[in-house]
């Protein structure tokens, strides 16, 4: 559970540095035989500033409930 915890947190830290992640996707358009066509798009994946803060809360939380256990 700790180690849930500790991921849970610096998952959220890095959702709240960087706000969006960008990628390319490749896709076919035409394939006639030998002949193909493709196109690249570009792909942003964005989410919100309080995401990352509800990360880094739960793994706290996961950190003090492992920690009253014992």
């Amino acid at each position: 559970m700790k180690a849930l915890g500790i991921i849970l947190i610096i998952a959220g830290i890095l959702m709240m540095v960087f706000r969006s992640v960008s990628f390319t996707e490749k896709k076919k358009v035409v394939d006639l035989g030998p002949v193909e066509i493709n196109k690249n798009e570009k792909k942003t994946i964005g989410w919100p500033i309080y995401a990352g803060g509800a990360a880094i809360a739960a793994g706290a939380l996961i950190l003090i409930a492992g920690t009253k256990r014992k």
